[in-house]
């Protein structure tokens, strides 16, 4: 899908990219023209120096450079056609454009590098968190499950969302979470919670012991961390979550939440936030106060699906301010599959946010189906 919606983007873009090219040179033809039929007290030629400038905000020094070079030779000719190429005015605006079009090709040189050093990075974060989040399984006993992550458009780092699902002996048990900061130390604590959560989800039986342990993984790392002499920014990481387990015989659900948003059960066009009554706090917190982990019942039938999500989702603003309505846009489309769910709540939010999140946002949908399907 993905794959698909990126070639039916890629002439739009090599058409705009086009387009965007086009305009120096169009502004170099209308000022040639416009200054060669002007009265001769009037002079256009400084206008000329808006092309390269203009080229350079959007290409490559390369292309910036040619479109100055077409510039200083445009000058040329008007300064044939009106005067002479040796006139001292025409001479004055030819130097110029020759000293502005290598400056800001210089320019566009140091836009170039910087792009290609931010791109790297980001390519190594997303080759790093391309590893640490596998895609989770479309089937799990009688559950179907989809998933989606979307990163973040503006210049924010790649942030530690995270999300595990792990097969057990009489159900299934899933994570989803969010780890405080961004960048790869973020998605190495992701590395380890969700390690930590494969190693042990088919060793505890008890929800509350398995994010107890959860909990321990994380103390240790931090200890560790402290000791390396890394970051206390670092140290001080914690991660929210919602750890769920899901038997196959039962039609329900157990939940322990640590600090993270509710998940929102659809139910024949209503949804339901599940809100526990003793929320813990986020993982690598704990420390600082006495924690029971408790573990809430609730019903989870046939037919019903369960939406989890980080706060990057619920978080996310249009131009107003206004965050996105994530209970409301979900009841709209309550009925749907995990995929189209997802497809289309993805679709929504990324129209609220005009284009551009602020902060990656992970959703995942779960589906009852009949014992049989």
């Amino acid at each position: 899908m993905a794959s698909r919606r990126f070639l039916q983007s890629f002439p739009k873009t090599r058409r705009r990219r086009k387009a965007l090219v086009a305009m120096p040179f169009a502004l170099i033809a209308i000022v040639t023209v416009v200054d060669v039929i002007s009265p001769p007290d009037v002079h256009m030629g400084p206008f000329l120096v808006a092309a390269p400038a203009v080229a350079a905000s959007f290409t490559g020094p390369r292309m910036t450079a040619f479109v100055g070079a077409v510039a200083v030779l445009a000058q040329s000719l008007v300064a044939i056609a009106r005067t002479s190429i040796n006139d001292l005015n025409h001479t004055y605006q030819i130097i110029a454009l020759i000293l502005i079009s290598g400056f800001v090709t210089f320019f566009a040189h140091l836009r170039e590098r910087n792009e290609q050093a931010v791109s790297q990075l980001r390519s190594v974060a997303e080759a790093a968190q391309r590893v640490v989040l596998r895609p989770l399984p479309r089937r799990s006993g009688p559950l179907r499950i989809a998933s989606v992550y979307l990163a973040a458009e503006a210049e924010a780092q790649i942030g530690g969302d995270l999300y595990a699902a792990a097969r057990t002996t009489g159900g299934t048990r899933l994570i989803i979470g969010d780890v405080r900061g961004k960048g790869l130390s973020a998605i190495g604590e992701a590395a380890s919670v969700l390690g930590a959560f494969h190693a042990l989800s088919r060793q505890e039986s008890q929800l509350p012991a398995l994010v107890a342990h959860l909990e321990a993984s994380i103390a240790l790392d931090e200890n560790d961390t402290v000791h390396e002499g890394m970051d206390d920014d670092l140290a001080e990481s914690f991660v929210t979550a919602v750890v769920l387990d899901i038997p196959d015989a039962s039609t329900e659900l157990h939940l322990v939440s640590c600090g993270h948003p509710p998940p929102l059960l659809l139910r024949a066009g209503e949804v339901i936030p599940l809100k526990v009554r003793a929320p813990a706090p986020p993982l690598g917190l704990t420390h600082l106060l006495v924690t029971e982990h408790t573990a809430e019942t609730f019903t989870f039938g046939v037919g019903d699906t369960l939406l989890l999500y980080t706060d990057g989702v619920i978080e996310s603003r249009d131009r107003s301010g206004v965050f996105y309505p994530l209970p409301e846009r979900a009841a709209l489309r309550c009925g749907q599959g995990p995929d189209s769910l997802l497809e289309s709540l993805c679709a929504d939010l990324v129209r609220h946010a005009g284009g551009r999140l602020g902060d990656d946002a992970a959703l995942v949908a779960i589906e009852r189906l009949p014992a049989s399907g």
